[in-house]
């Protein structure tokens, strides 16, 4: 598949296109040449969106200029989430090495789907998953590479054998389980928004297959919490090196509040990229 013809450009500062998208936010981001290199085609509901960066200009499917901005969070200022990088060799290298990545805005329930499907799993693997299940459940979209993530009604008119045949595993019944739950109305993810983000991270333990790691990066990566800290495998390893104190969890995602402040979550972000791609992490 090419690329659209009718692009628009968009001037963006402290962007990077392929971190944003290859830092573990998001699952489906479908590689495609560009007229000036490699670019990406994204789905962001139902909105087939091709771009491509070139240094400082960003090419953009016309006409959809808008969702772009807001999905790739332009306006998020960088410089700011910069200045509140702790001074400590690690975080300044990952910062230095991460330049430009942003936190999406990515649609909620699909976001809350597909981390339910990521306990230990690793990045290619929560991709494999979400495309199977786009294969299988999504609707096609005109213009995109892949099928749209399937609705949380689709997803609870299936059954836990039919997720399981996509690789979900143990999975498969947390997954049915939250789709039964939105899709007969017992539990609204629009409330989500009304919320305090302690409580709105309280209701979401309520779902099936939600824990507070899933529920942080429901948070950070839907709902725009900047300050939630998703704590994995990865982000224990870091802030554990860092607190220099055996820990748990908890107590890690607390002190990560404390130390990285009201940018928690972009910080993280640039750390837990920085050591999975480096596989290293900060010296006692």
């Amino acid at each position: 598949m090419r690329p659209p013809k009718d692009l628009t450009e968009l001037s963006v500062q402290e962007f990077d296109l392929e971190r944003t998208l290859g830092c573990g936010q998001i699952f489906h981001a479908m590689s495609l040449p560009g007229p000036s290199g490699p670019g990406w085609q994204v789905l962001v509901d139902h909105e087939p969106i091709f771009l491509c960066q070139r240094g400082e200009i960003l090419l953009v499917t016309a006409g959809h200029e808008a969702t772009a901005r807001n999905y790739l969070a332009l306006d998020h200022p960088l410089e700011t989430v910069y200045a509140a990088f702790p001074t400590d060799p690690f975080s300044q290298a990952a910062l230095t090495a991460c330049r430009g990545l942003r936190i999406l805005r990515q649609p909620l329930w699909e976001c809350l789907a597909t981390f339910i499907t990521s306990p230990m799993k690793q990045v290619a693997h929560i991709r494999q998953i979400s495309l199977h299940l786009r294969e299988r459940f999504g609707c096609p979209v005109r213009g995109s590479l892949i099928n749209a993530y399937p609705s949380a009604t689709r997803l609870a008119e299936t059954s836990e054998d039919a997720l399981r045949a996509c690789g979900l595993g143990f999975r498969a019944r947390s997954l049915f389980a939250t789709a039964k739950a939105i899709a007969c109305g017992s539990f609204d993810l629009t409330a989500l928004d009304a919320l305090p983000t302690d409580k709105a991270r309280t209701l979401l333990c309520e779902l099936p297959g939600v824990g507070r790691k899933v529920a942080n990066c429901v948070l950070l990566f839907a709902c725009e919490r900047l300050d939630a800290v998703p704590v994995d495998v990865w982000m224990a390893r870091i802030l554990q090196a860092m607190r220099k104190k055996k820990s748990t969890p908890l107590e890690l995602e607390r002190f990560s509040r404390r130390r990285f402040g009201a940018y928690a979550g972009y910080i993280q972000q640039y750390l837990f990229h920085h050591a999975r791609m480096t596989k290293s992490l900060p010296k006692p």
